[in-house]
């Protein structure tokens, strides 16, 4: 990597130069927000993106624009029906996908829910485990023979991950008492761990895989958190800054946190991202679980790195599913 990209860096920044073509991206949750600026951004410089949604009018909607800047640079957006929430339809996804028989050369896991009121999928996993971690799980690793060697998967995790480890022994808050957001750092963590053990089994063949955190955006990501949660919560944030001399939080826009998940994709070096959790266009540094941080300054937790937990993550996610990888 020559360049230099940050927390500003927008998704044409990091792809400026760049050629796509021949190449096929898979990028789940592209009916709003960072799911149809990455499709947009890849499919602009000549990419085939595979844009998965659970609502495909919506999808379709969103995307009309972003189909347009793709067919003056030759490439493409489809839409496949995917539904995170069901193993079915997460399985008839892969199915689908399967049986055109094209490699994928990267997969961008980018879809999920943030802090929902209690509820089960489907499959009667807990809502947020279950769509953000188990769906994409499944999904990921029913696609696993098609992607290409020197091929990657991105998850996308979050910050939010430093607010819970995962707890095997108890994923659907059967015995824990359930908090929005402590169940949302679970899932989080749980996707961050996913690349860790994911980017262990398939290393060896030349496909990598890493963790993004895309930064602070309005999106609907939020749209389960009223206005009051969200004032309390910048406040406390704008707090902990002002104690540390440092200027208020200011959201990213939707383009520059993109660019984390396009710049681990298909322009960082492989190496330097396999296993690892990247936020503002670079691998960040490792943070002692013990050490006090505020939910904006940058760092992973060492929990969501540790490769025996991700490999008791995949094996307890096999035995929730009821599938083996």
């Amino acid at each position: 990597m020559t360049e230099k990209f940050g927390a500003t860096s927008t998704t044409d920044n990091v792809l400026s130069g760049v050629d796509l073509r021949g190449k096929r991206i898979l990028v789940t949750g592209v009916s709003a927000g960072l799911g149809v600026e990455t499709a947009r951004s890849l499919a602009a410089r000549g990419a085939s993106v595979i844009g998965a949604a659970r609502d495909l009018e919506k999808a379709k909607g969103a995307i009309a624009e972003a189909r347009r800047d793709a067919a003056a640079a030759g490439g493409s957006i489809d839409l496949i029906s995917l539904d995170l929430a069901s193993l079915a339809s997460v399985r008839a996804c892969a199915d689908q996908l399967q049986e055109q028989g094209q490699p994928l050369d990267v997969i961008i896991a980018n879809a999920g829910v943030m802090a929902t009121p209690f509820g089960k999928t489907a499959d009667g996993f807990e809502t947020q485990f279950g769509t953000n971690h188990l769906g994409h799980f499944v999904l990921v690793n029913r696609l696993a023979s098609l992607i290409s060697s020197g091929g990657r998967v991105i998850a996308l995790a979050s910050s939010g991950h430093r607010f819970a480890d995962v707890d095997l022994d108890d994923p659907g808050f059967e015995r824990t008492p359930y908090e929005p957001f402590f169940a949302y750092g679970r899932s989080k963590t749980a996707n961050i761990l996913f690349a860790v053990a994911f980017d262990q089994r398939h290393r060896a063949r030349g496909v990598r895989a890493a963790a993004v955190h895309p930064g602070g955006i309005q999106t609907e990501l939020a749209r389960h958190m009223d206005q009051g949660q969200m004032t309390e919560l910048l406040g406390r944030i704008n707090c902990e800054l002002a104690a540390q001399g440092k200027e208020p939080f200011q959201f990213k826009t939707i383009p520059q946190g993109a660019a984390t998940s396009v710049w681990a994709a298909v322009v960082a070096s492989a190496e330097d991202i396999g296993g690892r959790y990247c936020e503002n266009c670079h691998v960040s540094e490792v943070v002692a679980d013990d050490v006090v941080i505020t939910p904006v300054s940058e760092g992973v937790r060492r929990y969501a790195l540790d490769a025996a937990s991700a490999d008791a993550l995949w094996r307890k996610s096999e035995e929730m599913v009821g599938e083996s990888f």
